[in-house]
């Protein structure tokens, strides 16, 4: 897969925004294995720009590296600094599970009543309440009900 091309203005963008970075990656005296792609990768997945630190005194090798990850992981070559690489590549929108079917579940509620006179502490109890059930003013657990429909959308219907 060939490295995402852009424009002076972009890669100018992407350099300045990854300033602050800190090296997400860092390939050692192994070099570039599988398992440093695949963290490379997972890395550019779930942020989208990153910095990888390679431990090579040699300019050649790193610049066969940066040339070859952005190769492999179809990512914008961003900036070859010294011994920091930066890459980038649009993060992949996340998918959503597509279960309508789903109710909220079961949630730990802090019930507090203070004492009458000042000078006692609150007294804390955690309740749990299911998806038809909320606490009332006076602390009480209620389910909560339908709402009446009119007659009128029920013919409708």
């Amino acid at each position: 897969m060939p490295a995402i091309p852009l424009t002076p203005a972009q890669r100018k963008e992407h350099r300045s925004s990854a300033h602050h970075l800190d090296p997400v990656v860092m390939i050692g005296g192994d070099g570039l294995t599988a398992a440093v792609t695949k963290e490379v990768d997972a890395a550019l997945k779930a942020h989208g720009l990153i910095k990888v630190r390679v431990f090579s005194d040699e300019r050649s090798t790193r610049e066969d590296i940066f040339a070859r990850l952005a190769d492999e992981l179809n990512a914008a070559p961003i900036q070859h600094i010294g011994k920091l690489l930066v890459f980038w590549r649009p993060i992949p929108p996340k998918e959503k599970a597509d279960r309508d079917d789903r109710m909220p579940g079961p949630r730990v509620v802090k019930l507090v009543s203070f004492s009458k006179s000042g000078n006692h502490r609150a007294t804390v109890k955690k309740v749990q309440l299911f998806g038809n059930q909320r606490v009332a003013a006076g602390g009480e657990i209620k389910r909560v009900r339908k709402r009446p429909t009119s007659i009128k959308k029920k013919v409708g219907d």
